[in-house]
């Protein structure tokens, strides 16, 4: 929306509508509810703009005169009205379809201060948004005098700006943002907003404190009070009594939502500083007002050349001639070029007089009168004396000493010569002693008088104590002031004080707001003042900067800047790929490397890998009980990666050619075996593929010198039963016949036996029996348990023993000798009667003994039984006696459980009827 008054008057008078909203428009004050003219009688009702301000918009606000409610007229039968009524109506259409025309158009180019943040940050593309449209609206007066040009507005665009964004404005003395509906005070030296109710209190409360330190002068006379940013005095009459707009041409300028905060909308017309006859002609704004665009005629500062137009703030110009006029020196001409004000001193040298002229010295011509150190000496009128006087240029004048002269007292005058001493009169000096109290009792004398020496009883300056003593002494007591100076905070501790304690002299050295500067004033009471200083918060690139107060510059954002970055390059390129100026690190780099790669003709293709973050390695954690901190990243510069050009390339050993990277630098091995035929004619090169010196051009078959050695023994096979492996190495042809001894064991596995292999590979299955007897007794053992009679022989021995072996008859009394082949059969030996009758007597033995033991058994346990039956006896007794006296039980003893269940239950649920019945 607009931010002119012009601008929006002029579109009200175009649309020729109330400026109210819809809901406004039936009509108020005294023309309400009446027609105002031919076209308020039509039964078409103008419509509304597209975007229509809100309703407590100053530039919208109704007067309640003019705007009525739009009634329809009767229909007339007669022609001539019906004709006039359809003119009417269409001139009506005609301008009401201009006039939404006309307040579309400036609705869509048109912007309240009052729109959103995001609204007013630039697009990237060169757009402004809508509060640089507003701001091109206020400079537009401005910018048609000066051609377009708005170079010398940026400190004013600044503060504009400020303006704008809300809470930007911080006032110095409460921390609190400045709102758009809160009255304000503007500094007319730093420019400074501040809250109206807070720089009111800020001048009470400081011409408080300056006036309370002295009491002689409390609240009788008017100390001025400081601006708290640029300390800027002001007078008691002119602290603010009323919110005025920037210009301070209306007060208590309405908010309006069409144009600046705090501002009228009216054009500034504050007068220039410095002053040059012209007025501001922006609209109403904070801050500085821009230097004067005017155009006026003016000649040189010199006045040599002829008058030239330029701008009135900088009509001053030089027309590069030399100066030429005449020093203060009287001799030499001015050398400079044109300039303004007086020239400068001569700066030649020159042979000077004092101003006596006893003396001459070279000195700058600048400065001529000089006096040497010495007595003019000159005969005074007397003749007597000289003159004392150091060198000048008066006349040296009369003798001191002649003429009447007094005594030392000046009670006494005569007339003497110059060359005589006035005597002293004699009479008392009384001459007024340094106490100012009494006078000189010595008699008239010369110098000055003795120091007073009368006992007097002084007080001293505190007032507590008082004592006798000289009275060219001062008396001051030890006792300290126990008071605390003006800053409340130090004790006085000054000896003998009279009351009127000294302002503390120590500096208040306390941490201001801003945590950036101390408090350079004196130590005082209560609060400090805020910090003065202004920060300029830079872009990264330094062509970009926006004025904060001391310490908002840690939470205030680097301004955008529109400037390329000027950052170099930390990588080997010569310039990085443009980007805007930003705050945080620049991107990496993502141009290729290109840089040659050692012992290759091509260059690196990779992106830039000059500064690339690595994960730093940690140290290994020195028990469970530590924590795993997280990773470290390094910036570190990679080395370029080897070449990986293809090219083709055969391998070492002539299998393959296959495409090689560039480093690989020449054949390359393709890994398989080399399978190139050795020398013995049995085995191949089993070396991976590798160089070969070929024997034979044109052979790849055979092995060179490069390949393996057969280093291998003779694998081939040997003759059946030979164990020993072929002794020469691995040859062509049949290998020799063994010539080592075999070792074995015999057929009894108790001797061993050492053969010739040759003998024991070349013989038949018997020479192999006989070459493995060891010709000795077998050692086994026949199934009846005799050793074998045969010599030393291979498998199982033949069972036909022939030892002689004894036999006996069942009762072992006949023993007989037979073979031990015979002795197996059974029944060989029989027994005879003899052995039958004392079988028969042992047997009825044994049973006599056996009946005897089993009668013994028998008796021993009847004895037993008869025992276990006197002790049941005893116990049946007790128990008889313990049955007779129990009582039987009786019936409800016994069915008592049954019976007390149901019992119970009844009670309880009777219990439970009267309680609901109560409650």
């Amino acid at each position: 929306m607009c931010a002119c008054p012009v601008r929006s008057r002029q579109w009200s008078e175009t649309l020729g509508i109330g400026m109210d909203p819809a809901w406004r428009r039936q009509g108020r004050g005294r023309g309400r509810g009446q027609p105002r003219g031919p076209a308020e009688a039509s039964d078409v009702t103008p419509a509304r703009p597209q975007s229509d301000p809100p309703p407590d918009s100053g530039a919208w606000a109704g007067r309640g005169r003019g705007v009525s409610t739009v009634t329809t007229a009767p229909k007339s039968e007669h022609p001539t009205t019906q004709a006039k009524g359809v003119s009417s109506q269409s001139k009506f259409e005609e301008i009401r379809k201009s006039n939404q025309a006309a307040a579309t158009r400036l609705a869509e180019s048109q912007f309240t201060s009052s729109s959103d943040d995001d609204d007013d940050e630039d697009d990237g593309e060169g757009r402004v948004g809508k509060q640089g449209k507003i701001l091109e609206s206020t400079f537009t007066t401005y910018t048609n005098q000066t051609g377009g040009d708005a170079t010398d507005l940026e400190r004013t665009r600044q503060y504009l700006n400020e303006a704008f964004q809300s809470g930007a404005i911080a006032c110095l003395i409460c921390i609190a943002s400045v709102k758009r509906t809160q009255a304000v005070w503007s500094c007319e030296r730093c420019y400074c907003i501040l809250h109206i109710t807070c720089i009111q209190k800020w001048a009470k409360d400081s011409v408080f404190l300056v006036s309370s330190i002295t009491d002689e002068d409390f609240g009788k006379k008017a100390h001025p009070w400081p601006c708290p940013k640029c300390r800027h005095e002001y007078q008691p009459q002119q602290t603010p009594t009323r919110y005025v707009c920037y210009c301070g041409k209306l007060a208590d300028p309405p908010l309006d939502p069409w144009l600046l905060p705090h501002s009228c909308g009216q054009v500034c017309e504050r007068e220039f500083k410095p002053s040059c006859g012209h007025h501001c002609l922006l609209l109403c704004h904070p801050g500085p007002c821009p230097p004067c665009p005017k155009m006026v005629t003016v000649t040189c500062v010199c006045g040599k050349a002829a008058p030239v137009p330029r701008r009135c703030h900088a009509k001053a110009w030089h027309c590069q001639q030399r100066c030429g006029k005449l020093l203060p020196c009287g001799t030499h001409t001015c050398q400079n070029s044109c300039h303004g004000g007086e020239c400068k001193p001569c700066p030649r040298v020159s042979v000077q007089q004092c101003v006596c002229g006893g003396r001459q010295t070279e000195r700058p011509c600048a400065s001529p009168r000089w006096q040497c150190d010495q007595e003019c000496g000159a005969p005074l009128s007397c003749g007597n004396h000289v003159c004392e006087r150091v060198c000048h240029t008066s006349a040296c004048g009369e003798c001191p000493r002649s003429g009447n002269r007094s005594c030392p007292c000046g009670k006494s005058k005569c007339v003497l010569p110059c060359t005589a001493d006035v005597p002293t009169c004699g009479d008392t000096c009384e001459k007024r002693l340094e106490c100012g109290l009494h006078t000189c009792s010595m008699r008239c004398h010369r110098g000055p008088c003795e120091t007073c020496r009368q006992e007097v009883e002084k007080q001293c300056r505190c007032g507590r104590y008082s004592k006798v003593m000289p009275c060219h002494k001062e008396y001051l007591c030890d006792t300290k002031c126990p008071k605390n100076k003006s800053c409340q905070r130090h004790q006085c501790k000054r000896k003998c004080c009279p009351g009127n304690c000294p302002p503390c002299e120590l500096s208040c050295v306390r941490s201001l707001g801003c945590r950036n500067h101390k408090c350079p004033s004196a130590c005082h009471q209560g609060s400090c003042y805020p910090c003065p200083e202004v920060v300029q918060v830079k872009c990264t690139c330094g062509s970009t900067s926006l004025s904060v107060p001391c310490g908002r510059e840690r939470t205030t954002k680097p301004p955008r800047c529109k400037e390329l970055c000027r950052a170099r390059p930390t990588c080997h390129h010569a310039s990085r790929v443009p980007h805007r100026c930003h705050i945080e690190e620049c991107p990496p780099c993502r141009q290729p490397c290109k840089l040659p790669l050692p012992a290759c003709p091509h260059h690196c293709p990779q992106s830039c890998h000059d500064q690339v973050m690595v994960k730093s390695s940690r140290a290994p954690l020195a028990g469970p009980w530590e924590k795993a901190s997280i990773p470290e990243f390094v910036c570190k510069a990679l080395p370029c990666p080897p070449c990986q050009v293809p090219i083709p390339t055969a391998c070492l050993g002539e299998h393959e050619v296959s495409p090689v990277a560039c480093h690989v630098k020449g054949p390359f091995s393709c890994g398989r075996p080399c399978g190139r035929h050795l020398a013995c004619g049995n085995h191949s090169c089993t070396l991976a593929c590798h160089r070969v010196t070929h024997t034979r051009p044109g052979d790849k078959t055979q092995a060179g010198k490069e390949c393996l050695r057969c280093e291998e023994g003779c694998a081939k096979p040997r003759p059946a039963g030979c164990p020993h492996p072929c002794s020469l190495p691995c040859h062509l042809g049949d290998c020799p016949s063994c010539p080592k001894m075999t070792r074995l064991r015999c057929h009894c596995k108790i001797s061993k036996l050492y053969i010739e292999c040759v003998k024991l590979t070349s013989t038949d299955a018997e020479g192999k029996k006989q070459l493995g007897s060891c010709k000795n007794q077998c050692p086994k053992q026949l199934g009846c348990g005799h050793r074998c009679k045969e010599l030393c022989h291979p498998g199982d021995c033949v069972e036909s023993c022939t030892q002689r072996v004894k036999g006996k008859c069942p009762c072992k009394r006949i023993k007989k000798e037979f073979p031990c082949s015979q002795a197996q059969q059974p029944d060989l030996v029989v027994c005879d009667d003899v052995c039958k009758t004392i079988l028969k007597k042992a047997s009825e033995m044994k049973e006599a003994e056996e009946q005897a033991a089993l009668e013994e058994e028998n008796k021993k346990q009847q004895a037993e039984l008869e025992a276990f039956e006197k002790r049941q006896k005893g116990r049946r007794k007790k128990n008889r006696r313990n049955t007779e006296a129990e009582p039987e039980e009786g019936a409800w003893i016994q069915y008592r459980k049954y019976l007390m269940v149901p019992v119970c239950g009844a009670l309880l649920a009777a219990a439970t009827f009267y309680l609901l019945q109560i409650n």
